[in-house]
């Protein structure tokens, strides 16, 4: 495989910075390090990093396949950055143009809100600072989007809202079952056109309030992951100290969005509150970006008894490209990943799912997800179930699980 060379340049500070990266974790040292003097683009271009650098190549096979597949990719962060969605960048790891490079179909823009100052894997205390407060105000947002939680959550979704608008069609809002299958008809006659689906990432945006669900639906949101890296009101984060279930307004919460007809997301969620998820809800659910412990052990990531459960209740498991969801940020890495969780639970569960621009460095950026295809080819999977994997189950997933 033909790979371009890994970027370099600036090691002292990318060094100091990579420590922290963990999910949105990185924030952290990119605020303390940089944020000050330098502002967002400076924590964003050292945090949102692709270890090879574009352009990308792949072999006749793989390009021929990818350029003729639907892809999706399950879990990007973009929205929370100080970045155009509508124009190029040097920096970041999505944007649209970069998207329709890559032959994306679809993307799920999820929105974080709060990340713990302690940025641990387990263990971080509910009450720890709040990283993302310091990033918003680098960003310029208006003090009316910097608090309470639910404001943030309303301020991306808006400039989702308005990236959707001046895209001039190029970037298309899903929200149901009849705009997806109106957006693929879309794309037969217009194949640069990418959809976009909104998530939230952790219940705490609610900010206590079960009517702020009714608040996001009508903004466009349509998954949800009830924690993200710490406990909330709603229960147990795989990084908090509790480890608990859901607690009664968590389900509470699970309720309403089944009748609403949203997607449980469970990425980040504790044990205990997985088997609550699993036992309450009757409809899929989504992981939208994990590792997996057959190939890389720790609390971050998925059993095989969890993806097995996950997988029976119609569900669908995306698949990350960062360390420590990953043994390395690599290709390889990712494939090993799927491979594991393919033969697991079986093809047609498995996803992919970035985590692009969630403060993590990434083996390609968005544009480069043909060297996925590439190395799916490589592993054995033949072009049916490589066109699976890099985008249909995806779009079949949401087909059945969107509201109608």
């Amino acid at each position: 495989m033909s790979e371009a060379a890994p970027e370099s340049g600036r090691r002292p500070l990318r060094q100091r910075l990579k420590r922290g990266c963990l999910g949105c974790g990185g924030l952290l040292v990119g605020v303390a390090l940089g944020g000050a003097w330098f502002g967002s683009t400076l924590i964003d271009r050292a945090l949102n990093r692709a270890l090879v650098r574009p352009p990308y190549t792949a072999s006749e096979q793989a390009t021929a396949l990818h350029a003729k597949i639907l892809v999706a990719d399950l879990h990007a962060d973009s929205l929370m950055w100080d970045r155009d969605l509508l124009e190029e960048h040097t920096h970041g790891l999505v944007d649209l143009p970069r998207l329709v490079k890559g032959n994306v179909a679809l993307q799920v823009f999820t929105m974080p809100t709060r990340h713990p100052l302690s940025n641990k894997q387990q263990g971080n205390p509910a009450d720890s600072p709040d990283m993302i407060a310091p990033l918003v105000w680098l960003n310029g947002w208006p003090s009316e989007a910097r608090q309470p939680l639910f404001a943030r959550a309303e301020h991306m979704s808006m400039r989702f809202a308005d990236a959707v608008e001046r895209s001039g069609g190029g970037l298309v809002p899903v929200r149901t079952q009849g705009e997806l299958a109106a957006f693929l008809e879309l794309r037969e006659t217009q194949p640069q056109a990418v959809a976009g689906i909104l998530g939230v990432e952790g219940g705490h945006c609610l900010d206590g309030k079960l009517e702020n669900l009714d608040a996001l639906f009508a903004l466009g949101v349509r998954t949800f992951g009830p924690t993200h890296f710490f406990d909330n009101r709603l229960g147990g984060s795989a990084h908090g100290e509790s480890l608990a279930g859901l607690t009664d307004f968590g389900r509470e919460v699970i309720a309403k969005l089944d009748e609403l007809g949203m997607i449980v997301d469970l990425s980040h969620a504790s044990p205990a509150l997985i088997e609550d998820v699993l036992a309450l809800t009757s409809r899929p659910v989504l992981v939208s970006h994990t590792g997996v412990q057959g190939t890389q052990p720790g609390p971050r990531n998925l059993s095989d008894a969890q993806l097995k459960a996950i997988a029976a209740h119609d569900g669908l498991i995306g698949i990350a490209f960062f360390e420590p969801a990953l043994p390395a940020a690599t290709v390889e890495e990712v494939v090993r990943a799927i491979r594991h969780t393919a033969n697991l639970v079986g093809v047609e569960r498995v996803a992919l799912g970035s985590d692009f621009d969630g403060s993590v460095r990434c083996p390609v950026d968005v544009s480069g997800l043909v060297k996925i295809t590439e190395a799916l080819l490589e592993d054995g999977f033949t072009p049916d179930q490589v066109e699976r994997i890099m985008g249909r189950n995806a779009v079949d997933f949401f087909a059945r699980a969107l509201p109608d």
